[in-house]
């Protein structure tokens, strides 16, 4: 190859060198700004969505929640029997005043299993014959559903003491209310909670309809004045929370009550229609005050009266059937998770006006999770069957309350 030859092809080499590397440097500079792009979201390319989750993720899910898995295996007829609390008489369609859980309890029972019994004074003769009762009863409810009932009574001390008004109960009367109250001592509304919550418990019930949390601000409220704590809503908030502390330590539920307020009626609920005329605001600063701190401290009940308060809501309609009051006031304005009950539906307000169908359906369209003693229990189970059945009701919405009734019930002693 000649000198002149050989410089040619070193020129021509070195200069695809150079282009080559022009050529490496660009796809590198492209690859680098791709990267960019990608990086600030500019050009990239989306991401597959996440796929949604799948029937058997749902019940995967479902099966790591004990209640959720308990409430997904019931029927609908059963669902909608544990919305329901009722007496033992109605329980069993006995005639006279039940003192036992026998064949005729297990029978109806095993057909309907109630999320509840309420009992009273005339159930209950001895310590012996109550505690043989209420386990039997608890025996069927967890053969049949696997969950226990919900066993309660009135029990709030002087002059409503279904337990130890009895006088074959052999237990100490304790004051009203209204005397501990006056006393100013929340000491003592600790102790007479923590010696209740023991006998109860001891007996087998689980449930207390009490404290009475209403601020009696009409002193002629016959009703309540010897039930109230008193009219003082920072004094009733701390005697109510006592009380409910020393209660729960034996594992007994308290229940607040009546929401949202009965202290400033005049006339009696059980008689017929009740009115208080407080507006939204006074409501809210005075009657809302203990129910307020019952929901920050995780109350497992609440119990909605049958009270109607039309300047504060506009209408007449008693609050425990009223949307307003229980899902605008109790779920969304204060944030309510627990379980909310009515007040008895055999209770004049309620029997004198409404049927019992119509009355039971209305509550739980309203929001209510359990209906408590129906005049006719078979005529609303059967009401609120029909009405789930034909989307008067939602399905979800008796869901989402079995589920609050079962994840109490799990956290019971008696589901240990």
């Amino acid at each position: 190859m000649t000198k002149r030859k050989l410089l040619v092809s070193k020129s021509l080499t070195k200069k695809w060198r150079l282009i080559v590397t022009a050529m490496l440097l660009t796809v590198s500079l492209g690859m680098v700004s791709a990267c960019s792009s990608a990086t600030d979201g500019s050009k990239a390319k989306p991401e597959k969505p996440t796929p949604a989750p799948t029937a058997s993720t749902l019940a995967k899910n479902a099966s790591a929640d004990p209640a959720a898995a308990l409430v997904a295996k019931m029927s609908l007829e059963d669902k909608v029997a544990q919305m329901f609390m009722v007496t033992p008489e109605a329980l069993s369609k006995f005639n006279g005043s039940v003192v036992a859980s026998g064949d005729q309890t297990k029978k109806a029972f095993a057909k309907r299993p109630v999320g509840g019994v309420i009992y009273n004074s005339a159930n209950l003769q001895s310590p012996d014959q109550v505690k043989t009762m209420l386990a039997n009863l608890q025996k069927y409810s967890k053969e049949r559903v696997g969950i226990p009932a919900f066993i309660a009574v009135d029990e709030e001390g002087g002059t409503v003491a279904r337990v130890s008004g009895s006088k074959g109960m052999g237990i100490k009367p304790y004051p009203n209310m209204s005397e501990v109250g006056a006393g100013k001592d929340s000491n003592r509304a600790l102790q007479i909670g923590t010696e209740m919550g023991k006998y109860l418990a001891d007996l087998g019930f689980n449930i207390d309809f009490a404290p009475d949390a209403d601020v009696l601000t009409n002193p002629q409220n016959d009703l309540l004045k010897y039930r109230a704590f008193g009219n003082d809503p920072q004094m009733v908030t701390e005697m109510a929370a006592a009380f409910t502390k020393g209660l729960q330590t034996s594992g007994v539920l308290a229940t607040y009550k009546h929401f949202p307020g009965h202290g400033s009626t005049s006339a009696d609920s059980h008689k017929g229609i009740t009115v208080s005329q407080l507006d939204a605001t006074q409501l809210e600063n005075v009657d809302l005050v203990p129910f307020k701190d019952a929901v920050a401290k995780d109350v497992k009940l609440i119990m909605v009266s049958h009270v109607c308060f039309p300047k504060a809501f506009g209408d007449n309609t008693p609050a425990s059937l009223s949307k307003q009051v229980v899902t605008g006031w109790a779920r969304e304005k204060l944030q309510y998770q627990g379980i909310l009950i009515t007040d008895a539906m055999s209770m004049g307000a309620i029997s004198d006006n409404y049927q019992p169908a119509e009355a039971a359906v209305q509550a739980i369209q309203a929001g209510i999770d359990i209906v408590l003693d129906p005049k006719d229990y078979d005529a609303a189970y059967q009401g609120v069957l029909a009405a789930v059945k034909s989307g008067k009701i939602s399905q979800e919405q008796v869901n989402k309350s079995v589920t609050r009734i079962v994840t109490t019930k799990l956290q019971l002693k008696a589901a240990k």
